[in-house]
């Protein structure tokens, strides 16, 4: 073995080591783009100089996985509250061959106030749809932002987007919460 290819072999089986480390410290989540920060000191370790007959070899040349998601919630914050409820809820109703619905009935026991989980029912019963997305289906996406308090409660605006591609519908719920954090009203407009 030459010195130069003993070299280059130190230096990639150091990088997949780091990469190793990192995955395992931190977790599932960082193993792609660890393995992608891995091949690519690889290659940029055993990357050629450039001569008349060959051309370089860029590490931004291969794929990089993008960089983990993150989701930030804090226990008592309103926002995360109805992003948690709209999170559970649509992953309860969303399995079309077998929902969940002792799980969707046990989420509106415990997020809603009882004289709007009534009110609710008897909008259902109206209208034919979930009054907590107010739709026949489940959205495939939705957005939860914070639209600031109101007297003693606080009005977050939940965002669902159904259907996928060019063919998409968006509906802008309105949800109050009180002061103890259960949701008291759902509409399609605001309450300021």
């Amino acid at each position: 073995m030459n010195r130069k290819f003993s070299a280059r072999r130190r230096t990639s089986l150091r990088a997949a080591a780091a990469g190793l480390v990192l995955a395992v410290g931190l977790g599932v989540s960082a193993q792609m783009p660890a393995q992608a920060s891995v091949h690519a000191s690889v290659a940029a370790s055993t990357a050629k100089a450039p001569t008349a007959a060959s051309k370089p070899v860029a590490a931004a040349s291969k794929p990089v996985a993008a960089a983990p998601k993150s989701v930030t919630g804090t226990p008592g914050n309103v926002v995360t509250r109805v992003a948690d409820f709209y999170g559970a809820y649509i992953d309860a109703k969303a399995d079309y061959t077998d929902p969940d619905t002792t799980l969707a009935k046990a989420l509106r026991k415990h997020y809603l106030t009882p004289d709007f989980a009534n009110r609710l029912a008897a909008w259902e019963k109206r209208n034919g749809a979930d009054g907590v997305l107010r739709a026949q289906n489940v959205p495939a996406r939705w957005t939860v932002t914070d639209n600031g308090s109101m007297g003693h409660s606080h009005e977050v605006v939940v965002t669902l987007t159904f259907g996928s591609g060019e063919t998409t519908q968006k509906t802008k719920l309105f949800v109050l919460v009180e002061r103890y954090n259960r949701i008291a009203d759902i509409g399609t407009t605001s309450a300021r």
